[in-house]
């Protein structure tokens, strides 16, 4: 049986608190049903006997506190809100804890902005890690030594692991269900909480929104050279030649700033202007594609998948609100097509 130790930590989300609660106790139900050892041992653990959130309209009353656990399997580290420096200052007591049970063996599991408090332990150093998309440029700037990957869903690094952004948190879940209580046992709850099991990537919903908080106003004044022009061929001696200065320096403190290459930030910037061209209009792909700039098919299909997950008509199939029907018109359909 695997010791669960799901963290309560000050300014806690309380659905992350409680889904991957669920889901555990599922687990253990569905294993005993079906007269097998339950493979999970919960326990909620917090530095105090209560902890507030959301300015006190939830209260959690962990039944350990930290300080009584001395070991422990694995440890769930959920998304917190609020200023993400305040909340790793004020945990202190949880990053300590963290520490102390990684070096005891324990593999640590962090929720969406959770991964804020688990890089503040130091453990993600040189490690790849996933968290909210909305939070990247901040994460960047606070633990440059950590290898974000804000496309994933799930990383795994030698028993750290970390999820994407929101309720995709849930994914990784269900791979650490899969991981100690077995396949079967993970496609059940994915079953019973309606859970896309497989799902690997959060690209596609991925807003994009340029890094300039950085200080560096030439590279601001580039970016926004970029998102004004989106819809015209932009070169790098282009760029450089209107913030005055030369080709090299420009793309290295582009990329010190931003975390793109130019080439990325331009393409980044295309599609993301292509997305909101799909979703909201009745233009053609061909039209979208000629509207932000490109004129060959096969180069806009390949960077348009390759920043989004998805080729350019999969995007506009799935998220066009113009060519949405309600559920009471598509059930009609569907019944009109049974009767025949």
């Amino acid at each position: 049986m695997k010791r669960v130790t799901i963290l309560v930590p000050e300014g806690a989300v309380l659905s992350g608190i409680e889904g991957p609660h669920k889901i555990f106790l599922e687990a253990n139900e569905y294993c005993a049903r079906n007269g097998r050892n339950k493979p999970f041992l919960i326990e909620l653990a917090g530095a105090s006997r209560e902890i507030r959130l959301n300015d006190g309209i939830y209260a959690v009353r962990p039944n350990r506190l930290i300080s009584e656990i001395t070991s422990s399997d694995l440890v769930i580290i959920p998304p917190i809100y609020g200023d993400p420096a305040k909340q790793v200052e004020a945990n202190w007591e949880i990053v300590a804890f963290i520490r102390e049970m990684r070096a005891k063996g324990a593999e640590i599991a962090s929720l969406c902005l959770g991964a804020f408090i688990l890089a503040g332990s130091g453990l993600l150093d040189g490690k790849q890690c996933a968290t909210h998309w909305v939070a990247a440029n901040s994460f960047r700037s606070m633990f440059p030594k950590v290898d974000l990957a804000v496309e994933k869903i799930v990383t795994d690094n030698d028993g750290i692991y970390t999820s994407g952004g929101a309720y995709s948190h849930l994914n990784l879940i269900l791979y650490l269900v899969e991981k100690y209580a077995g396949r079967d046992v993970a496609i059940h709850c994915s079953k019973v909480f309606a859970i896309d099991i497989d799902r690997g990537t959060q690209s596609p919903f991925i807003v994009f929104n340029g890094q300039k908080d950085h200080g560096d106003e030439a590279i601001k004044q580039a970016q926004e050279f970029i998102e004004s022009n989106y819809k015209q061929k932009i070169s790098v001696d282009q760029i450089a030649s209107l913030v005055s200065m030369g080709r090299r320096n420009l793309e290295r403190r582009f990329k010190k700033a931003t975390a793109n290459t130019i080439v990325e930030y331009i393409q980044r910037a295309k599609v993301e202007a292509a997305k909101l061209a799909l979703e909201s209009t009745h233009d053609n792909v061909d039209d979208v594609m000629s509207m932000v700039g490109y004129t060959d098919p096969k180069a806009f299909r390949s960077v348009f998948r390759s920043i989004t997950g998805l080729t350019p008509i999969d995007y506009k199939t799935r998220y066009n609100r113009t060519d949405s029907i309600d559920y009471k018109t598509r059930d009609n359909r569907a019944n009109s097509v049974e009767d025949v």
